[in-house]
């Protein structure tokens, strides 16, 4: 395998030999020719279904798709030269290493949600993530700031498996079986909880609805602060994040049903229901559910001392079977603590841990994954759409900006403010 952090260099090197090595080769097609089509792009999400309604990309200009990689490159450093203090760019952990490199800062989706809160001197930000990373950088940037998102078709599968619809009439029909009226102890029936791998929309029904969001950080202390003023917990839209949380804080799985949203209450009988303390929303993410317990069998057949750590978006058999789980920003963290080589096997974007090997040569790091397969929104960000975002900005356009309307950013941003104020536990 290429031994630098470009995982589109190990795809074509991957394809060029043994093609079963990687998902899909069309992930070597460019995202503007993926673009044309319906769907979340080749990749960990592209069998999942995508709703009609799903942001499309215009037609990129010609001189960016004929661009050598050198051209971009050049193109890309003189635009941020001129444009300065007005433009600051945020790249995800798991975007491909020829557009992070580039990004003024790097991390996870709350991390890059408080930096451009943080940066109040930039009149753009470029977020180089996807759809609801920006609408969240939208919800917590000044008025005078616009944010843009170089590719308008890098979404979510898993934000767009609870749409505001769905939650809407999911709220509904729990109404009718819960009511309204606090109990003895002035706790309200349900308290709604969103991931922040949501859209705007479902963030700012939580806000409207005495809920709040979380981050994978502070899941568990955002559901303490929920049941101290709920009953139980409408979680959504990743089942196993709040699978994951809520068995880590004794809540018996029985307790925990799943809630189907295109079933009548969710395919749950009233007595499910009324038994249950935190109802999980039938969503995932692609990338995580890929990651079984035979990979870290494997892995510890290998070399038994192998440190395992997972994402807790994962299955709740694999973060059982790991040594550790945590977030983006744990993993990287536990990795930069090592202080003797170590094999340590990961279970997250693939970006993420093949940038995390070549940053720690000490160490040996890779995948738990076999088989390459980065995220497919992720994925569809490419150094020719940010080249294209920031010299329009150089000539006074805004491309494919971001803004969330102002009836769902109110709501919105009480929820997140929150999420803000749950801090984890050191």
């Amino acid at each position: 395998m290429n031994t630098t952090a470009s995982v589109d260099l190990t795809i074509r090197d991957i394809s060029a030999a043994s093609p079963d090595g990687v998902c899909t080769t069309d992930l070597l097609t460019a995202p503007w020719d993926v673009d044309v089509s319906p769907g979340y792009g080749p990749g960990a999400s592209m069998d999942d279904a995508i709703p009609a309604a799903a942001p499309r990309q215009g037609e990129l200009p010609d001189e960016y798709r004929r661009a050598s990689d050198d051209e971009l490159d050049r193109r890309i450093r003189a635009a941020k030269q001129t444009l300065g203090e007005r433009v600051v760019v945020l790249g995800h952990f798991y975007q491909r290493d020829e557009v992070v490199q580039y990004a003024d800062y790097v991390g996870d989706s709350f991390q890059l949600a408080n930096a451009a809160k943080a940066r109040t001197d930039a009149e753009a930000i470029v977020f180089c993530g996807v759809h609801f990373m920006a609408e969240t950088a939208d919800l917590l940037s000044g008025a005078n700031q616009r944010v843009i998102l170089p590719n308008l078709a890098a979404g979510c599968s898993m934000a767009d498996m609870a749409n505001i619809d769905q939650v809407e009439e999911c709220w509904e029909q729990l109404a009718e079986v819960y009511g309204t009226e606090p109990d003895a102890e002035g706790r309200v029936p349900v308290i709604p909880v969103t991931y922040m791998n949501s859209s705007a929309a479902i963030k700012g029904f939580c806000g409207r609805n005495g809920g709040i969001v979380c981050t994978s950080s502070n899941a568990e202390t955002v559901l303490e602060w929920a049941f101290e003023r709920g009953q139980r917990v409408l979680f959504f839209p990743d089942q196993h994040l709040g699978r994951n949380t809520a068995k880590h804080m004794g809540i018996p799985l029985e307790q925990m049903p799943l809630w189907n949203p295109a079933r009548p209450l969710g395919g749950n009988t009233t007595e499910a229901l009324n038994d249950a303390r935190v109802l999980l929303w039938q969503g995932f993410c692609s990338v995580h559910k890929r990651f079984t317990v035979s990979q870290i069998e494997k892995a510890r057949q290998d070399d038994p001392n192998v440190r395992v750590i997972v994402h807790p978006e994962c299955p709740m058999e694999v973060v059982d079977a790991a040594d550790e789980y945590g977030s983006t920003d744990y993993i990287t963290k536990a990795i930069a603590a090592a202080t003797e080589p170590t094999t340590f096997a990961i279970g997250t974007e693939i970006n993420l841990v093949q940038r995390l090997a070549a940053e720690y040569p000490q160490h040996t790091i890779y995948c738990l994954d076999p088989i390459v397969c980065p995220c497919s929104t992720m994925y569809r960000i490419h150094p020719g759409y940010l080249a294209w975002v920031l010299e329009s900005l150089v000539g006074g356009v805004v491309e494919n900006r971001i803004e969330v309307s102002d009836d769902v950013a109110e709501p919105a941003r009480i929820a997140l403010e929150r999420m803000l104020a749950a801090k984890p536990k050191a």
